[in-house]
């Protein structure tokens, strides 16, 4: 079920709205803020997240173990003081890192519902099973990641209370929404980037537009809810099925292409 969701197009816009929410975990924004090189490279963060989800969710057993320990050899080494709460962060604490998995595990499945179609209770329950397994191979403990959607609610609403926005969460927020245009090779995906952030904008979901003051969602964003729409099944043809390797990079455009023929296959 997990390559279902997982490869369709309109994950990338799952991806945009994770990054927004994520921000909101205090320790998980320190972490990124202080460690990272989001503003400066963007695109190879894109391509160096996206390339950990394909190879953790669509590779083979040896590729997603590898490229697990890349991640947890650089989660090793961020850790500090959280300027907002005053507490240690670390990006190979479980609690954090179970947040980021959570976040963009349902990201992805809100993208699907969205531009993708309907699945079953037990499909999306299925769904957020695989998606644990994932999440054990950066340490989280299996036990601790919610396997159900009723699980999944159960956590949002633990979690609602500590989210906050800061001013490194603004900043990351501002970034997604609004790019910065920069005249290197980002230039050339300025605008679907942008079409697809507004429609990750109108799948936040109320409490979270309250928390970082956002409007509710206007006529740009449905009418980029449209273009994504349009976009997804322009992929599906055969002429435009290799597109995506020039933004997310061929290695990342292989493992979820594997998944992709693996349904056609199965559905002929």
């Amino acid at each position: 079920m997990a390559w279902k969701v997982v490869s369709h197009p309109a994950s990338f816009v799952g991806g945009l709205r994770s990054l927004i929410i994520q921000s909101l975990h205090p320790l998980a924004m320190a972490g990124v803020a202080n460690h990272s090189d989001y503003k400066g490279r963007p695109l190879a963060r894109l391509r160096r997240t996206a390339y950990y989800v394909a190879a953790t969710t669509f590779g083979t057993t040896a590729q997603a173990h590898a490229a697990a320990a890349r991640v947890r050899a650089v989660h090793s080494r961020i850790r500090g003081t959280d300027p907002v709460t005053g507490k240690a962060y670390s990006a190979d604490d479980p609690e954090t890192q179970l947040w980021v998995h959570n976040v963009e595990w349902h990201s992805f499945l809100v993208a699907y519902r969205k531009f993708g179609g309907r699945l079953s209770r037990s499909d999306e329950d299925r769904y957020l099973s695989e998606g644990a397994r994932a999440a054990s191979l950066l340490g989280v403990p299996e036990s601790i990641v919610p396997k159900t959607i009723g699980e999944l609610r159960s956590y949002w609403a633990r979690m609602r209370p500590l989210l906050c926005v800061s001013e490194q969460a603004r900043q990351a927020i501002d970034f997604v929404l609004d790019p910065p245009i920069m005249f290197d090779e980002t230039l050339a995906y300025q605008v679907p980037v942008r079409i697809s952030a507004r429609a990750a904008l109108a799948l936040l979901p109320r409490y979270i537009r309250r928390i970082v003051n956002l409007p509710e969602p206007g006529a740009v964003e449905v009418a980029s809810g449209m273009m994504i729409r349009s976009g997804s099944m322009l992929l599906r043809l055969p002429l435009m099925r290799e597109a995506p390797s020039v933004f997310l990079g061929r290695e990342t455009y292989e493992l979820s292409a594997r998944a992709v023929r693996a349904f056609r296959v199965g559905a002929a």
